[in-house]
């Protein structure tokens, strides 16, 4: 176990000096009332050993705690779906059998849990696990509000940063989740977008900086007699809209991008939109680094991105090596006769290439 989280925390270490949290989730709702949440998970230090679990009703879950596997235990109430990123009990994002979703964004410096006490180690869970509790446990919002009094949220490493949550259940509904000074804050969010530090509410007050923005083209603009400004190509309502990297930023982008997409018929026509939006947020490796420090092997930043269907009960993903959309369907899986299993999202690091045949 102490082997375990020193491997932990020296990976974790290592993701937080090259700023490389930049996790960005959007929402989307089709005609026929499919709600499709989708997310893009980002690492900028090395390849990822990414892959997905599925997990069974009746499976019993350890937490661990900062001193070893000694924390929360419970029983799944719901079988589940989920991704994790290299170590296989830190799900960081999936849907249940009720469907559902959660997921873990990093929130560096703003987020504070309360002080770990051994004391109480049977009700301790650690926040990289906290996508599985949830999972695992609840059917809808309020019922996760309820008994979030009843653990203690723990990191097990502070150098790592604190992290924050979407929850979001089948009918749209949509909440963040920010722990602070050891208080549990639950916001509404109707808009759907979530990224990193700061709050939610800051990003949220922050949008209003971009109150200028529209799709489509400016209208001409007459300076001076004679002088008319017009636009020089498509878009040029996007004007002003920040391209970096930054949390602030992607919220930002991330919103003008899913607030100005077409409403598609079903759910799947809205999966494959979402992919299309979270293109935008695909970060080309090296861009986060200096030219000495770029990791081999990696692709780009963006290790995964993920889109679940919550009323088709499908979960999709593709990978920083192989970009073809793969599916999980929920609706094949008995999750009362299921055993626990995990494999790798890529079985090869190796992006398939279709090959086009002229006759």
């Amino acid at each position: 176990m102490k082997k375990y989280l020193i491997l932990f925390a020296i990976a974790f270490m290592g993701l937080s000096l090259i700023d490389a949290d930049a996790c960005t989730g959007i929402s989307l709702r089709a005609q026929d009332g499919s709600n499709v949440v989708a997310r893009t998970v980002e690492w900028a230090a090395t390849p990822m050993q990414c892959g997905y679990v599925v997990s069974p009703r009746g499976h019993v879950h350890q937490s661990y705690t900062p001193s070893g596997d000694n924390g929360l235990k419970y029983k799944g109430v719901y079988g589940y779906i989920g991704i994790y990123t290299e170590y296989e009990p830190f799900v960081v994002e999936g849907v249940n059998e009720a469907g559902l979703s959660a997921g873990l964004f990093f929130f560096p410096q703003y987020g504070e849990y309360a002080a770990y006490d051994a004391k109480n180690n049977d009700k301790t869970l650690c926040d990289m696990q906290f996508v599985s509790w949830v999972l695992s446990q609840f059917s809808t919002i309020d019922q996760l509000k309820d008994a979030i009094s009843e653990i203690d949220l723990v990191t097990l490493n502070h150098k790592i940063g604190a992290v924050h949550w979407r929850i979001a259940e089948p009918d749209g509904r949509m909440v963040v989740l920010e722990v602070v000074a050891g208080v549990p804050h639950f916001y509404e969010n109707p808009l759907g977008v979530l990224t990193n530090a700061p709050g939610f509410q800051w990003h949220m007050t922050n949008l209003n900086n971009y109150i200028n923005l529209q799709p489509g083209s400016a209208a001409d603009n007459t300076i001076k007699p004679g002088i008319t400004l017009q636009p020089l190509g498509h878009g040029s309502g996007m004007l002003g809209l920040p391209g970096d990297f930054t949390s602030p930023s992607r919220f930002v982008r991330a919103t003008f991008f899913q607030t100005t997409a077409p409403v598609w018929a079903t759910g799947f026509d809205t999966v494959v939109q979402a992919f299309h939006i979270l293109n935008n947020f695909d970060i080309p490796i090296g861009s986060q680094h200096v030219r000495a420090d770029i990791p081999k092997g990696l692709p780009s930043a963006t290790q995964f991105t993920a889109a679940t269907d919550q009323q088709a009960m499908k979960f999709y993903y593709r990978t920083a090596w192989n970009s073809n959309i793969r599916c999980i369907s929920l609706n094949d899986i008995d999750f009362h006769k299921v055993k626990y299993q995990s494999h790798p999202l890529d079985e090869v690091q190796t992006q398939p290439v279709e090959i086009v045949k002229i006759k």
